[in-house]
């Protein structure tokens, strides 16, 4: 819910400024700005929380002068997104509002500082192959809104490290918010097929995704195991709807997946709980791939049974 308090001229004047200097990557100014807005007016609450999130990152990136290696500082920078986080759900339950103008300045302010000095990289031939720097590029243009050139670093990144999870998630992702959903359907299925865990969820953006992972979270999954039921209910819930045929090699290695983790559900029962959802999405890809390529008819059935021995109620809502 939005707040509405009623914002004095002059501290008006003082925020939009300290938001331009915080996008600018002058957070000592915005930070000295958003004090001046303070006394002006004092019981502001965007102000106060503005403030908090502006001291958070002031403090937090102290120590990146003392990084020599600027792709470790570009790393670092962003991975204090995780942390950053966890302090906002703490901020956010002393507020009514979490300040999307705040939130979209400080966002601006993390990506362009690390692109900066992943780009100084970037003039270097010898690092224009390095997939984990094309990575974190396309990531923080896609931070800055700029899915375009995003696209074209991720991408580029894909076709160095091919079949990468994490990789083709951002992918999918940048598909979903240039509104080429089918094509965003069919990676982030993939992606989640190949390996869950590996998927950086807090750094996925579009509403496609988002809306699943909240739905997912509404059912009771903890933050541990929302990754590996994604695909599960993404299927059954008809997002994940984009399918298609295996090649031979590809449907042999499948079988094979399906059978090593048959056996640890059975001889692990601690490990279950990430099993589970890991053997039911296996078990769907093997029903459409029998579907698709009209293979025997049978198998269709000895997997469904399965299915419905391993979760009745995953079962039951695929069957009905």
């Amino acid at each position: 819910m939005e707040n509405e308090q009623v914002s004095l001229p002059g501290s008006i004047e003082l925020m939009k400024k300290a938001y331009e200097k915080l996008k600018a990557s002058d957070v000592m100014a915005a930070c000295l700005l958003m004090e001046q807005a303070l006394e002006l007016d004092f019981e502001n609450e965007e102000i106060k929380y503005a403030l908090k999130s502006v001291n958070w990152w002031l403090e937090n990136t102290r120590r990146i002068d003392e990084i020599e290696n600027p792709f470790e500082k570009g790393s670092f920078i962003i991975s204090l997104f995780k942390q950053y986080h966890i302090f906002l759900e703490h901020l956010n339950r002393q507020s009514d509002s979490n300040f999307e103008q705040c939130q979209y300045a400080v966002r601006f302010f993390v990506y362009s500082k690390a692109l900066f000095y992943f780009e100084g990289l970037l003039t270097n031939p010898s690092n224009q192959n390095d997939y984990g720097l094309l990575l974190f590029v396309g990531r923080c243009y896609k931070g800055l809104g700029n899915y375009d050139e995003a696209l074209d670093y991720l991408e580029q990144a894909l076709r160095i490290k091919k079949e990468d999870a994490e990789i083709l998630a951002e992918v999918a992702d940048v598909n979903a918010l240039l509104a080429q959903l089918k094509t965003a359907k069919a990676l982030f299925r993939e992606a989640f097929f190949i390996d869950p865990a590996k998927i950086e969820i807090r750094f996925l953006e579009s509403a496609l995704i988002l809306k699943l992972r909240d739905k997912v979270r509404e059912l009771g999954f903890t933050n541990g195991q929302i990754a590996d039921w994604i695909p599960v209910y993404g299927f059954l819930w008809g997002v994940f709807s984009v399918k298609r045929e295996l090649k031979q090699m590809e449907a042999g290695r499948l079988k094979q997946s399906i059978f090593s983790l048959e056996a640890e559900y059975e001889s692990n029962p601690a490990k279950r709980d990430i099993l589970k959802p890991r053997l039911l999405n296996h078990y769907f890809w093997l029903i459409d791939h029998c579907e698709i390529s009209h293979e025997d008819s049978s198998l269709v059935e000895e997997t469904l049974l399965k299915i419905k021995v391993t979760d009745p109620d995953i079962y039951n809502m695929y069957a009905g």
